[in-house]
Formats: C-alpha cells, structure tokens, sequence
C-alpha cells in the first residue's frame, strides 16, 4: 500500500481523525431520528459491533432537538445529516451535534451558507462538506458533458473554497459515486489538491451482497492509494452489517488490527459435513473475540485440511462423523463432528494460556 496522505487532524467529539491517525469507521441510522427511544437502541448495537462515528439525519426541528437526548446515551461521536435548510444545521449544531454534513450547493444561498459556517465556528466543530455525484450542480455537468470524475472534484473544491474564504477551515470533505471506477478517480484526482481528512464511500452501492461487492473494489483502490480517513460501507438492510465490513476491509488491506480473520475452503465432493452451516457459525461466534488478532480455518475434509490450514493459528476441518482440530498446520485430536463448534470455543476462550 502507498503511504498514507497527511491531512490536518480534525476532532469530531472525543475522536480524531487525519494526521496519520487510525481509519475510524462510521455508519448512519435508519430510524426516525424523531424516535429516540429507537434510534438510541440501533446506535447502541453499532457501537458493540464497532462503530466509532454515526450519522442521523436531521429532516426536522424536532430531529435537531432529539440530537442532545441521544448523545446522553450515546459513547460515540455524533454527525448530523442536514439537507436543503440551513435552518436544521443551526438547530442541530445548538443541539449537541458533534459535526455536521452538509452539500452547501443545496442548502441555499451564500447568506444561509454563512450562517452555518458561523454557528459551527461559535460551537466549534467540523463540516463535512459532502459532494454526490447525483448532485452535480447543471453548469458542471454542461462544462464536462456529462458526470465525471473531474466534475466531482470540481464541484467539491468550489465548495471547500467558499466556506474557507468565510474564514473556517474545519473541514472533512467527501465526494462519492455509485460508480466505483469514477469514484476512485475523483479521490485519485482531489487527494493531492486539499489538505482535510477524506470520509470515503461508494454511495448507493446496493444490497448486503452487491453492496459488499462494491463497496471493497471501491474502498480497497482508494485506500491502497493512502486516501481516506473516515470510511462507510453503505448497505441496503441493518446498517450492523456495513461495520462487519469495513472492518474486515481494513484488516485486508493491513490497516487494522485485531479480531479474527475466519478462512473456509469452497467445499467440494469430499466434503461430509454441513460446512456451510459451520463456518457460517464460525464466523458469528468469533465476533466475542475481537481482541484477539488471530487467523481460524474451517476445512471441509481431513483430506487437505491440515495442510489448507497450516497458515491459520487455530483450524477445525470436517470429517465423517468426526473431525480434527488443527493448530499451525499440526493435527491435536480428533473431535466428534457435533463438538467442533464448540471445541473451538474453549480454544478461543483460553487462548494464550498454554
């Protein structure tokens, strides 16, 4: 992977991003953010799961006002999603948000521009300024005859620009597309021309399965490029699924630590067990293990199961009937075939103790 680019560090809450600092991942609710009761019970499971940024949208003054009773029972930073009027930007930065997102071409005129960007210095937080390629103001779109990376760019630092010339360079910038290829340039492109932390993300990528697909492409070029600060993985469903991903997405890419990295053969003739079933088990019971920085294989066979799984630390592979439990390539026993699953969980639970 090429370096990270060094942008400026900007606080959003209790966290840091830019500089050089660690990726944090981010995700939005789906809730009503008017229902507090609700959106609080969805942002609680985003941060076991290992969310460290949310983002609800502020449609309304009563959403603005609900902003300060969720973060009372909320641990991690809040940024609240405002578009078209200004006036839920001012209501929701008086209102305890930790940073807000804005597209300055559609919240208005200058004066209304302004208006934000004041509030926000008078509390002392971060814009986000987002740019969509859905959202191209008419004049680009003309100028390069049709959406285009370039376009995207050029929107985006038409809008950085005028919020610096209103004196405040707090400021997160993002520019996505659902066009993966398209968005990797446009980062490629605006990367070397600003200095501020960049939250990454294919927009509208789809579904847990095309969504996935996408958004790894995506995220895998721009990060490997050293771009990117923040990043979501946006997913049609339980946004719970899009922090499993982007986790999963940093540690490939080896810019992330920790938790278990779960490998499984594809299953062939020789399989005799419901393989399947069990690395999908597998790869749900390893989440209560975060904390350790582990590889565990799930093998189909006892035929090539050693050897397939002599790179991972701990493995269990399938037999008839039965099967074995691996560590380092090595075979230490064999196990019923109705204990393995939890055979591995003992394993995992006194790992390190011998």
């Amino acid at each position: 992977m090429n370096h990270r680019n060094q942008t400026k560090v900007i606080r959003i809450g209790d966290r840091v991003i830019g500089g050089g600092n660690p990726i944090l991942i981010q995700s939005m609710t789906n809730t009503k953010t008017e229902d507090v009761e609700s959106t609080v019970d969805q942002i609680l499971k985003l941060e076991r799961a290992g969310c460290e940024i949310i983002r609800c949208t502020v449609p309304t003054l009563e959403a603005a006002k609900a902003i300060g009773e969720i973060k009372k029972q909320i641990h991690i930073p809040l940024v609240a999603d405002i578009h078209f009027d200004y006036k839920m930007a001012i209501a929701a930065i008086e209102n305890g948000a930790d940073k807000i997102r804005i597209n300055p071409g559609n919240i208005g005129s200058v004066d209304k521009v302004q208006a934000v960007v004041e509030k926000a210095k008078e509390y002392g937080i971060p814009i986000r300024i987002g740019v969509n390629s859905g959202s191209l103001e008419k004049s680009i779109i003309e100028k390069y005859g049709k959406v285009t990376a370039e376009g995207i760019v050029e929107s985006a630092l038409d809008k950085v620009k005028l919020i610096e010339d209103m004196g405040y360079d707090n400021l997160v910038v993002s520019i996505k597309s659902s066009d993966v290829l398209m968005c990797a340039k446009a980062h490629e492109l605006i990367a070397p021309k600003i200095s501020y932390p960049i939250h990454v993300g294919i927009t509208e990528s789809g579904t847990v399965y095309s969504g996935n697909i996408k958004s790894a492409i995506g995220l895998g070029i721009i990060l490997h490029m050293g771009i990117g600060d923040t990043i979501r993985v946006s997913l049609t469903g339980d946004p719970v699924n899009e922090i499993a991903s982007a986790k999963l997405i940093l540690r490939t890419l080896g810019l992330r630590t920790g938790g278990i990295e779960v490998v499984s053969c594809p299953t062939c003739g020789r399989t005799n067990i419901d393989l399947i079933s069990l690395a999908n088990q597998v790869e749900t019971m390893v989440t209560d293990f975060d904390h350790l920085n582990i590889k565990v294989a799930v093998m189909g066979c006892v035929v090539n199961g050693p050897g397939e799984a002599k790179e991972a630390d701990i493995g269990i592979a399938g037999g008839i009937g039965e099967g074995l439990l691996i560590k380092k390539g090595e075979i230490i026993r064999k196990i019923p075939e109705d204990q393995l699953l939890q055979t591995l969980r003992y394993e995992l639970e006194h790992w390190g103790e011998n």
